[in-house]
């Protein structure tokens, strides 16, 4: 089971080429307050001095520390291998360089930091950094900036947020153990460190304590019952160490020495746990976690490595190769587009639409719903009134009255009604035209990687099937016009669905007759009435002798003469008098409106049927049927040619490198699949 870190470090540097972050590695995080001596703990574990120090945040970038047991350098010696020195260390940003001088690591680190941090400032960009030795044990660590409260100099205001933020984006990680330092010589329940840990792991499975600073407790205290467990228990365990004062820093006390003194320390105050504590102790434990939650985490990281990987060598398929035939890849990528933009029409597309209407089935619900319905609204005889209908049958009949109704009103008025199907007609091409225009947008949206991955041929496709499309329109509105004008030419009266007009005049008559008679009866019922009333009212009269009507005078001799007729006053201008907008219509001219109109109404609706028939067809052969039919010669006549193949076939920049980070990505999933392979069930156990 030793093994199994030195793979997991192995698998850290393969996903570091590539600089992805998609895989969630066991890794041991270190979080505590400013000052609360995690660069000890980490320097006991390592046993050298390489960290930096100092007031204020000093770890102001995520530090990831791989820890390496190598042989010792006589052993590699004999081997005749290897680096000739017994420790040394290499970071990622400058992997070819070795450094044996620890000092020289710590001042890297110092430089690094500020390279991309400004002043005091933190940020999220880890540094890399592997220690080989034979005095270490295999392990992996993240030591973060410490938390803290308060910005100092130039820091942020917002500094303890960005801390936390960060912590907090580490310990998430549940493929991580949390490692929390928290001195001895404040109180455990306010531990910052503690309490960012329980938000994110609240039953502790992940989380051990170490607890340092063992001999700066207040005389005559001790941590005792905080090493037991019983003020705060932690799950995994609590650890207690003693860090380097600063005394033993600046007189540049070896860690050999300050492991004895630990030790010394231990037996002398906390015997019964001497055996549990200290530096070396947390660093066989924290091997042994680390080693066992490896293996617990093993199984799900090779399922996620073999999906990620077979996701990214579909994505990688989706991008293509590189262009070497340009001429195959061009009629290739055109037709495909002419036969998806087909199929869309037809309704075999393979992307159908669920929450709109597309295609095809958008034009059929354009001819049969919004052009049939609007034909369907439109009143045969709306704008006629029956004064219309008259004065064209008198304008008709010139000066002589007219013993019948003259055809040629019937074929003036109904060819005004005609003329207005030929709007909606042509509307109805605009938006079949509007439709053939989206189709384009719909099979670039769903089109393959292919087409996209050449942003100019991209844009000839489409400016080549507007174009058509622009050059059909007229073409099909024409014709379109033409089937209004057509039956406007010729008013076919002997139509096999046209009511002869002899018919509809006795019709008409009959129907006028049966009227008059109605109130001819009813009008003979009426004067019977009034002559019973009249002969009441004379014998009533009789009695006065008259007297009454001998006073009275007719209304003409208190008036005189009439006007005009042998009157001396002057003539009237009857050319002057004003045509009424609207009189009551005699019986003749009643018959004579409502045989035009019946006529009007029989054959408009003839017409409307002819027209509501004969558009969709003259727009399917004229505009979709020709564009379906010619799509594919078209591009293939406008772009298929040998000057225009280098410049339409220019892959994007982004296309370009998206490919080459999804061919990264995939070859390093390769390669975590190959490491994980080469692990036996027998290493598990």
């Amino acid at each position: 089971m030793e093994t199994l870190i030195p793979i997991i470090n192995r698998l850290q540097e393969v996903f570091l080429t590539v600089g992805a972050e998609i895989i969630q590695l066991p890794q041991i995080v270190v979080v505590g307050s400013q000052s609360s001596g995690k660069s000890s703990v980490l320097e006991s574990l390592v046993g050298r001095d390489f960290l930096p120090r100092g007031s204020g945040i000093v770890t102001r970038r995520p530090l990831v520390l791989q820890l390496v047991n190598v042989p010792s350098l006589e052993e590699r010696r004999k081997q005749d291998n290897g680096i000739k020195a017994e420790e040394w260390g290499t970071f990622l940003h400058s992997k070819n360089q070795i450094f044996t001088d620890f000092n020289e690591i710590r001042k890297e680190i110092e430089d690094e930091t500020d390279r991309n941090t400004d002043n005091k400032g933190i940020s999220p960009e880890p540094i890399y950094l592997k220690i080989y030795s034979p005095n270490v044990l295999s392990l992996t660590l993240v030591d973060l900036p410490g938390i803290t409260k308060v910005p100092v100099g130039d820091q942020p205001e917002d500094i303890e947020t960005q801390v936390q933020e960060m912590i907090v984006s580490y310990i998430s990680n549940p493929n991580s153990l949390i490692l929390c330092v928290s001195p001895a010589n404040s109180d455990l329940a306010t531990s910052d460190a503690l309490k960012l840990a329980r938000e994110v792991d609240p039953d502790g499975h992940r989380t051990l304590l170490v607890v340092s600073k063992l001999d700066l407790m207040d005389a005559g205290t001790d941590a005792l019952e905080v090493l037991l467990g019983r003020v705060i228990p932690v799950r995994l365990g609590i650890i207690g160490v003693v860090n380097r004062s600063q005394h033993d820093l600046n007189t540049q006390k070896s860690l050999t020495d300050s492991c004895k003194d630990e030790q010394a320390f231990l037996q002398r105050y906390y015997p019964s746990l001497a055996s549990r504590c200290g530096s070396r102790y947390l660093a066989r434990t924290l091997s042994r976690l680390l080693m066992h939650h490896i293996r617990d985490c093993l199984p799900e990281l090779k399922t996620r490595v073999t999906v990620l990987a077979a996701q990214y060598q579909s994505r990688l398929n989706s991008y293509g190769q590189p262009v070497e035939d340009h001429s195959a890849t061009l009629l290739q990528i055109v037709t495909k587009f002419a036969t998806d933009y087909c199929s869309t029409i037809e309704g075999t597309a393979r992307h159908i639409q669920t929450s709109e209407l597309c295609g095809g089935a958008r034009i059929c619900y354009i001819f049969h719903e919004t052009f049939g319905r609007t034909l369907q609204s439109i009143d045969p005889l709306g704008g006629l009134t029956e004064l219309d209908i008259l004065t064209a049958i008198r304008n008709a009949t010139g000066p002589r009255p007219a013993l019948f109704v003259p055809e040629v009103s019937f074929e003036l008025l109904v060819k005004k009604q005609i003329k207005r199907l030929e709007e909606p007609s042509m509307r109805c091409v605009e938006l079949v035209h509007e439709e053939l225009q989206r189709i384009i947008q719909h099979c670039s949206a769903y089109s393959t990687q292919e087409l996209l991955r050449f942003p100019k041929l991209h844009d000839s496709i489409v400016e080549v099937v507007t174009s058509l499309l622009r050059k059909r329109l007229p073409i099909t509105n024409e014709m379109v016009h033409n089937l209004v004008a057509i039956e406007l030419a010729y008013i076919n009266t002997k139509h096999p669905d046209f009511t002869d007009a002899a018919q509809v005049s006795a019709s008409v008559n009959s129907q006028q007759v049966l009227k008059r008679s109605l109130s001819v009866s009813l009008s003979l019922q009426i004067h019977a009435g009034l002559d019973f009333v009249l002969s009441s009212l004379s014998q009533a009269e009789a009695g006065d002798g008259g007297k009454r009507w001998k006073n009275e005078k007719m209304p003409s001799e208190e008036k005189g003469p009439v006007p005009g007729f042998g009157s001396p006053t002057k003539a009237v201008n009857l050319l002057d008098t004003a045509v009424p907008v609207s009189r009551k219509l005699s019986t003749r001219e009643q018959r004579d409106c409502e045989v035009i109109q019946r006529l009007i109404k029989c054959y408009f609706l003839i017409v409307r049927k002819s027209i509501q028939d004969s558009v969709p067809k003259t727009v399917m052969h004229f505009l979709v049927n020709f564009v379906k039919e010619n799509l594919q010669s078209e591009l293939v006549g406008q772009l298929y040619k040998q000057r225009l193949l280098q410049e339409l076939l220019i892959e994007s920049q982004e296309t370009a490198q998206q490919r080459t980070e999804v061919a990264q990505m995939l070859e390093a999933l390769k390669k975590a699949s190959n490491i994980i392979s080469e692990i036996r069930e027998t290493h598990l156990w």
